[in-house]
């Protein structure tokens, strides 16, 4: 069941809005069995949309649009795709409505230009928009009339904000494509995901002793990322879930823990489920990384159990202030030091009585550094009950995946110290 998907929008092409449609929605599909061919973005101009539509529809079994719904004059999607099926726009007293419930909910004025969007093409299913106005439309096209086999084809029109778009898919369009459109012969996947070892590294491991899996159907892929790597295993037919629990037994004990997580787990909430189970609680006090660990921790979920307090001091004052970072320590070795990164880390940790305690400090770039210092040098220290370790990094990135890339090795120090103690 191959499926094409088309991003409208010219924001999308003037590089003036980041196009996650793709990522979110080929992750959703592809768990769900479903295999995306190709995925494409084009402006909002009506042509531009009806020949990218027709195309795909010559092409793929399932072809999902996102975007131009909307009710102005840019939003095109919803009348080019009635008149390049030859269908007639119609009001939809249900989709009516709702858009006058949803302001009306609101304490609002109705905009009157917005009942354009309760227009709906003859024959196509709605979607209802619980989280705005426009309705997502899906059609059967039965036969198909872009495919010279005459076979039937799908054709989903989702909106374009992912806060409408992504609950509509998993609560409307989803149920809807697997009643019309469920695939014959779908697809399994399992990600490990690890940090710490490079993607060659892993194939190298991995390679050998899943020869005789990927002999039998499994397929195999490595998806490497700042400081982390996927690696995905995929399979059909009636032995997949077979071979999958044999991959995942093997990965596992071939890459120990260089696994932190499958699926869709961060490494922050590992490490904040890991610390809860032990009932361990955590402070960070950050130079170069200004604040972003505990951002990541702090997005987590839960975290206010085990994350007690955060320090961000970036200039030397304020180690020396806030964590206690002796000045004399700081005049002999510097702020990007083995010794300042062991005195933030157990300062943090006093200062806040936790049971652990992360720091960094270092040099993110692209200026500031020097031959004994490089651009991209960092010390990063964590403060646990038994002892104090400290680890030279070298991070010679910009400044953003410095950053990423440093928070990454932080968090998994700490959840390698955490997993080496009992849960509780």
């Amino acid at each position: 069941m191959k499926v094409e998907l088309i991003n409208t929008g010219s924001e999308l092409l003037l590089g003036r809005v980041l196009n996650r449609h793709q990522e979110w929605l080929c992750r959703r599909l592809s768990d769900l069995g479903y295999e995306v061919a190709r995925q494409i973005s084009v402006p909002d101009g009506g042509e531009a949309i009806a020949d990218a539509v027709r195309e795909s529809l010559a092409r793929a079994d399932i072809v999902i649009t996102t975007g131009g719904l909307g009710p102005t004059s840019d939003d095109l999607t919803r009348e080019r795709i009635a008149q390049l099926l030859g269908r007639p726009l119609v009001e939809s007293p249900q989709v009516a409505g709702q858009i006058r419930n949803f302001f009306e909910s609101r304490n609002r004025p109705v905009p009157q230009r917005c009942f354009v969007e309760s227009l709906v093409p003859a024959g196509a299913d709605v979607l209802p928009n619980l989280h705005g106005t426009a309705p997502g439309l899906a059609f059967r096209l039965n036969p198909n009339p872009f495919r010279n086999e005459r076979t039937s084809g799908v054709l989903v029109l989702l909106p374009g904000p992912p806060r409408e778009l992504h609950p509509m898919f998993l609560e409307q369009a989803v149920p809807w494509l697997q009643r019309e459109a469920a695939p014959s012969n779908p697809c399994q996947t399992l990600t490990l995901r690890t940090t710490g070892v490079g993607e060659s590294a892993l194939e190298e491991m991995l390679e050998g002793p899943l020869k005789e899996l990927c002999a039998r159907g499994l397929e195999l892929g490595y998806c490497a990322k700042v400081s982390e790597v996927e690696v995905r295993f995929a399979a059909r037919g009636d032995d997949a879930s077979g071979l999958l629990a044999s991959a995942r037994q093997i990965g596992r004990s071939i890459l120990g823990a260089a696994v932190f997580g499958e699926g869709d787990e961060l490494l922050e909430a590992v490490v904040v489920r890991e610390l809860s189970r032990r009932r361990a609680t955590v402070a960070v006090a950050e130079s170069c990384t200004g604040g972003f660990i505990a951002h990541r921790l702090t997005n987590v979920p839960g975290s206010s159990s085990v994350f007690l307090a955060g320090f961000v001091t970036y200039a030397n004052q304020s180690k020396v202030a806030a964590v206690g970072v002796s000045a004399e320590t700081l005049s002999r070795h510097g702020a990007v030091s083995e010794a300042v990164a062991r005195e933030m880390a157990e300062g943090a940790r006093l200062k806040s009585g936790s049971d652990y305690a992360i720091a960094v400090t270092g040099i993110a770039g692209p200026g500031g550094g020097t031959e004994a210092k490089p651009v991209g040098l960092a010390y990063l220290a964590l403060a646990g009950p038994a002892k104090t370790e400290v680890v030279r990094l070298f991070n010679p990135f910009d400044r953003e995946t410095f950053k990423f890339a440093t928070s990454q090795q932080a968090l998994d120090l700490l959840r390698r110290a955490v997993l080496s103690t009992p849960a509780a």
